[in-house]
């Protein structure tokens, strides 16, 4: 169970640090997604992200403090050089396209692609839909998104960073897979070294349950 916590208490024990990135084209709204999970704020005179940048925000999940560090960088081709430094550690990734930009969905394999080629290999995947705020300039289907999304052994949801939809479900539903994936090792390193043997980091990933718009991953594709 996670509960959404305070927006930086300094004072607050750390018990686990995650890094998320935010990837996918420019305008997609990924700083707006990641002001309104940070921040709980949303501005519609957005500037271009230039580099990289990222904010933290602490929860609590199963009574533990997880400090999130989301990481956000620009989408534009010249940025691309620090690809390897931003994906270095992530152990989960926001991978996002606008709903009303046929183009920005079509440019997902290519950024799933560069994602499965400098992250962990066990490395939690979302896809988010963005402005759905903007649903009669809808271009790509829901249906679309699901298929690539359940193809690919992704998660799956459509947010809105203007009105706050799903943001909060989105980054929990990640966070508590990376979570669970976490202890399992744990547990998993703990009874191997009883039994004389090295710490196992391997495992199939525990599925989280999440709104009715995730989709989960593919077991077949999390075997050891």
């Amino acid at each position: 169970m996670a509960s959404g916590g305070g927006y930086g208490d300094a004072s607050q024990k750390i018990d686990y640090v995650f890094k998320v990135v935010l990837i996918g084209d420019s305008a997609v709204g990924k700083s707006q997604i990641l002001a309104r999970f940070a921040r709980n704020e949303f501005s519609l005179d957005s500037k271009a992200t230039i580099g990289v940048e990222f904010q933290t925000r602490t929860l609590v999940i199963q009574h533990k403090s997880v400090k999130a560090q989301i990481w956000d960088t620009a989408g534009q081709e010249r940025y691309r050089a620090v690809t390897s430094a931003y994906y270095r550690g992530a152990v989960g990734a926001l991978l996002v396209y606008d709903i009303t930009k046929r183009q920005t969905f079509d440019h997902i394999p290519r950024w799933l692609e560069e994602l499965r080629a400098h992250a962990d290999k066990n490395i939690v995947i979302m896809l988010i839909g963005n402005k759905t705020d903007l649903e009669d300039e809808r271009a790509v289907p829901t249906e679309d998104a699901k298929e690539f999304a359940q193809k690919e052994g992704l998660f799956f949801l459509e947010t809105s960073a203007m009105e706050a939809t799903n943001v909060e479900d989105a980054f929990l539903t990640v966070l508590t897979e990376i979570f669970n994936i976490v202890n399992k090792k744990n547990l998993a390193g703990g009874d191997d070294q009883a039994n004389g043997n090295p710490a196992s980091l391997t495992g199939k990933k525990i599925l989280v349950p999440g709104p009715a718009q995730v989709i989960p991953e593919k077991k077949a594709c999390c075997s050891s």
